[in-house]
């Protein structure tokens, strides 16, 4: 975990990002790629992460607050992720 700190302290400044928000965001992040990774195909764990990203940066962009934009994300992703689960019972 150290190295994820360390390599996520670096990477978001020197991208114009807030440290500060991935901390925020990252738990839930990490959780959305991994369900994405096991509940769809691996190579669309990354890419639904980057298209996060474009829709947080995107609210960014209009004024809006990024780490509920994030939020309002994954929360979109989880859903379209329980419509793919096969029902049980």
């Amino acid at each position: 975990m150290d190295a994820m700190q360390d390599w996520t302290g670096q990477v978001a400044p020197a991208l114009g990002v807030d440290p500060a928000l991935v901390t925020a965001t990252q738990d839930a992040v990490l959780d959305m790629v991994r369900d994405v990774a096991h509940g769809v195909v691996r190579p669309a764990a990354p890419l639904t992460a980057y298209v996060v990203g474009l829709a947080a940066g995107r609210a960014g962009a209009h004024g809006e607050d990024v780490a509920a934009a994030v939020a309002a994300a994954l929360a979109e992703v989880d859903a379209l992720l329980s419509a793919r689960r096969p029902a049980t019972g």
